[in-house]
């Protein structure tokens, strides 16, 4: 019978020393690295639900990343937003002050801060966050504004600026006679006709109404084309103190009334017409006076008046002039035309569509959430301002103009409305509102997301990561049993055949 040598099992109990070796050695490292393997295979079943964990975890990331970009960039709009509004708020209370004195110049110490003013405004609108304008809507890489020098003056070379715009508007409304475009005139002895110079025509003062008094007399319009109002005192005289009253409206939407009293009094007040000895002398005082008094209204109000619509006109998209194509001039002129890149200075040249400006800079922050956090310069709210200080700076005063006190009053007492905030009407807080809002919502997708980290970072844990003190253990244990094997070995190894018989 043959007898089977010991190497059999010696082989057998190599075969398992070589496997507790290779799980102490596996063990050994996840002790060191933490980890269950060094490859996706040797991490178990779980492992799929790991990666998937993991793509998750790469995407809150992005986000974070992203909204950490976007709050910095709201950060900045925040800031210059701001500073417009200060800039806004300083210059009402210029206006509000009254201050009439004029320099050299024919500025007032207000229009001259504002002069200043308008080159922080373009530098505002003109800030960048990183490589990005913040105010030029979906061309983030385009500059918003033109400079404030180009803007005020032109190019010198075809471009009209903001001043040459204003200049142009005013003699269109003020018209060659002075008097706003309005005709006065005597159709009869006893009667005085105030009528409109053209029609249709946007410029000059318009008629709305008159209000009348006069004892005897009979007053009609407005009425016809041109639009024009008869006063007839007719056969008898006004009575002291009976009041005929002209509102007109002036091109930024204001208006203004002539008041003008019949008086006997030597000699004759301020604002009132001299009753004359008949009919015919009285109209003759009343068309004297309705002269006067529509002349300084036409110097005064109209003039301030004209310069705001002539900068609304010059901000608007395209931007309007007066047309003077021949045989039109500007004194004569009755119709406005579109303004072009030849002729006309562009002060905005960032995106110009008509939808949300927040929608111009969309973002997703979330899989199922999108923030929207575009502005453009040339939003109402933030035109408004730019308008108010640009006309500040651009309107100059003759110091020896007799009419230049009431022009700048008229002038303080219009900027300082057309920046107060009225209600249905965007203000800088309703951009800042819309940021708000947005760093709100990011705000809410950073907690659910932070949640949401958590739990995919602790599937990834359970399914990669090892606990060390189980390890430890693990790796006791095996030392053990290896040393026993390894007893075991070397006692088979001095085994013989005669030892076992």
């Amino acid at each position: 019978m043959a007898i089977n040598g010991i190497s059999f099992g010696n082989t057998i109990l190599s075969s398992s020393v070589q496997n507790l070796k290779a799980q102490m050695a596996d063990l050994q490292n996840q002790l060191t690295s933490g980890k269950r393997s060094t490859t996706y295979s040797g991490m178990g079943a779980n492992e799929g639900f790991a990666i998937a964990a993991r793509a998750q975890l790469s995407n809150i990331a992005a986000y974070t990343d992203t909204m950490t970009k976007i709050n910095t960039n709201i950060g900045v709009a925040n800031t210059a937003l701001q500073a417009l509004s200060d800039i806004g708020k300083q210059l009402q209370n210029a206006a509000n002050s009254g201050s009439q004195a004029l320099n050299s110049a024919g500025q007032t110490a207000g229009q001259q801060t504002a002069v200043a003013e308008f080159s922080s405004v373009v530098g505002i609108l003109n800030t960048q966050a990183g490589d990005r304008y913040i105010f030029s809507g979906s061309t983030i890489y385009t500059q918003p504004v033109a400079s404030s020098d180009l803007i005020l003056n032109g190019n010198g070379a075809g471009q009209a600026g903001l001043k040459q715009v204003i200049s142009e508007r005013n003699q269109a409304d003020l018209g060659a006679d002075g008097l706003g475009r309005v005709a006065i005139s005597s159709p009869t002895a006893t009667s005085v006709s105030v009528a409109e110079d053209a029609s249709p025509s946007v410029y000059g003062m318009k008629l709305q109404s008159v209000a009348s008094s006069l004892t005897g007399a009979t007053v009609t319009g407005p009425a016809g084309t041109p639009p024009a109002i008869s006063v007839d005192l007719g056969a008898s005289n006004p009575a002291d103190g009976d009041t005929i009253s002209f509102t007109f409206d002036l091109p930024d939407g204001t208006s203004e009334t002539v008041q003008l009293t019949a008086s006997s009094a030597v000699p004759t007040p301020a604002g009132s017409f001299a009753i004359g000895a008949t009919p015919t002398a009285t109209a003759a005082n009343l068309n004297a006076a309705l002269t006067s008094s529509i002349g300084t209204l036409a110097k005064t109000s109209l003039v301030a008046a004209s310069a705001i619509r002539a900068t609304h006109d010059f901000f608007d998209q395209p931007p309007q002039r007066v047309d003077v194509t021949p045989p039109a001039t500007l004194a004569t002129a009755t119709a406005a035309v579109n303004g072009t890149a030849a002729d006309t200075v562009q002060w905005y040249t960032g995106d110009a569509g008509t939808g949300s400006a927040r929608a111009t800079s969309t973002v997703r922050v979330d899989p199922s959430v999108t923030v929207q956090y575009g502005i453009r310069a040339n939003e109402d709210a933030i035109r408004s301002v730019m308008e108010s200080v640009a006309l500040f700076a651009a309107v100059t005063t003759s110091p020896t103009d007799p009419n230049g006190a009431g022009q700048i009053s008229a002038l303080n007492s219009r900027v300082a409305q057309n920046l107060t905030v009225t209600p249905g009407q965007q203000n800088i807080q309703d951009i800042q509102s819309d940021l708000a809002n947005a760093q709100t919502v990011m705000k809410d997708a950073t907690a659910r997301q932070k949640l949401t980290q958590a739990t995919m970072q602790n599937l990834v844990d359970q399914a990669e990561n090892v606990s060390t003190d189980e390890v430890a253990s693990q790796l006791l244990a095996l030392q053990t049993d290896l040393q026993a094997s390894y007893q075991t070995t070397a006692m088979l190894s001095q085994l013989s055949l005669v030892k076992f018989l």
